[in-house]
C-alpha cells in the first residue's frame, strides 16, 4: 500500500481510538476499508458483545482489540469476533498477515437492473417454485441470520449502519440460486424472508451477467417492478456456475458441516476473492458438482443438481454453530 495525504484518496485507513468513545472516519469511497484500534486491559468475558457495537460506531470494516500480554480480538461485520494470538514479537506481523487479504480484497455489491427479461418469465417458471419451495425449507432449519445473533448486539439504528455500510440488506440466514441456462440463474433478493419468495424482480431476481470492469452484477428484471437488490453472494454463485457447469443450483447456509474442505483466508462476503476461493475449493472436490465448501468463520456453500437434492443431502449433518477461528 502506498501512503497518502489526503485520507479521502487513501484505499486504506489505520483508525486508533478510546474504547468508550469510539471516532468514526466518514469515508467517501465504499472501496476505502477501514480498521479501528483500541485496547482494553483485560480480555472482555463475551468479546463479541463488548466488540461488535464498537465496529459499527467507528464506522469499521474491522475492530482490532489488543489485550497487552494476551491477543488481540479481530471483529468483522459478518464474520463476528476471532482471537488472533501469537508471541509479541510476531503478533504485529501476525496482525498484517490476517488484515492485508481483507483490506485489498474487491467487493461486488453494486446491481445493474436491465428490464429485459422475458415476458414469459414475469411471474416466474417452474425453478423459481423450486426456489421458493427451497425458502420454505430453510426457514424451517432454525438458523441464526448470521454465525451469530447480531440482532442482540445492536440498536435498530446500528443495524442500519450494518446494512447501508456492507450491503446487508436484512437479517438472513443465508441464500440459494438455481441455473436458468448456461450463463444465467435465479436467485434470491438480498435480506428477504426466505419462506415468502414469491415476487420476480423483488424476491427472486435473475442474474444475467457480470461487468467486471464496474464490479457489477447485472439483473434482468419485469417492467414495472421497483426491484431489490440481489443477495451480496450473488459474485460467488457466479463464479461457481460459470466455472463448474455441472452444478444446477447453490444454497449457503449459516451453519457448519463437519469435514467440510474449508477457505484459508475469511475474505468478506460478496469480494470476488470469496468467490475465486470457494470455487479453486470446488475444483479440488472430486465431485464439484455435489459438494460442500466452508466459509471461515461465516457458514458453508453447497452445490447439487437441484435444491431438492441438496436439502436432501446436506440437512442430517447441518450444525447450527459455525467455528470462529
Amino acid at each position: 500500500m502506498v501512503r497518502v495525504e489526503d485520507p479521502e484518496q487513501a484505499d486504506f485507513v489505520l483508525l486508533l481510538f478510546p474504547t468508550d468513545s469510539p471516532s468514526p472516519f466518514r469515508r467517501r469511497s465504499r472501496g476505502t476499508y477501514v480498521a479501528a484500534m483500541h485496547e482494553r486491559s483485560e480480555m472482555p468475558s463475551d468479546p463479541l458483545a463488548a466488540e461488535y457495537p464498537l465496529l459499527v460506531r467507528a464506522l469499521a470494516n474491522s475492530v482490532l482489540c489488543y489485550v497487552p500480554d494476551n491477543a488481540v480480538l479481530v471483529t468483522t461485520p459478518e464474520r463476528g469476533t476471532f482471537r488472533a494470538d501469537a508471541p509479541a514479537a510476531e503478533l504485529a506481523e501476525r496482525l498484517v498477515d490476517r488484515i492485508q487479504p481483507l483490506a485489498t480484497s474487491r467487493l461486488v455489491i453494486d446491481n445493474e437492473y436491465h428490464t429485459d427479461l422475458e415476458p414469459e418469465l414475469w411471474q416466474g417458471d417452474e425453478l423459481t417454485k423450486e426456489l421458493s419451495w427451497a425458502g420454505e425449507q430453510l426457514d424451517g432449519f432454525g438458523l441464526l441470520p448470521a454465525p451469530f445473533p447480531v440482532h442482540e448486539l445492536l440498536s435498530e439504528r446500528e443495524f442500519r449502519h450494518v446494512k447501508r455500510l456492507w450491503g446487508i440488506g436484512g437479517l438472513s440466514y443465508g441464500n440459494l440460486s438455481i441455473r436458468k441456462d448456461e450463463q444465467r440463474y435465479w436467485m434470491s433478493a438480498s435480506g428477504v424472508d426466505k419462506s415468502k419468495l414469491v415476487e420476480i424482480g423483488r424476491d427472486i431476481l435473475m442474474v444475467s451477467n457480470y461487468d467486471a470492469e464496474k464490479a457489477a452484477i447485472i439483473l434482468s428484471v419485469p417492467p414495472d417492478v421497483e426491484p431489490r437488490r440481489v443477495s451480496v453472494d450473488a459474485i460467488e454463485h457466479w463464479m461457481i456456475y460459470q466455472n463448474h457447469p455441472e452444478v444446477g443450483a447453490i444454497l449457503h447456509v449459516h451453519a457448519w458441516l463437519e469435514g467440510a474442505a474449508a477457505t484459508e483466508v475469511n475474505f468478506p462476503c460478496g469480494t470476488e476473492e470469496l468467490a475465486l476461493a470457494v470455487s479453486e475449493l470446488l475444483e479440488a472436490e472430486d465431485d464439484p458438482g455435489h459438494a460442500v465448501i466452508g466459509l471461515r468463520n461465516h457458514g458453508i456453500t453447497a452445490t447439487g443438481e437441484n435444491l431438492h437434492e441438496i436439502i436432501e443431502r446436506i440437512q442430517p449433518g447441518l450444525q447450527p454453530q459455525v467455528p470462529m477461528t
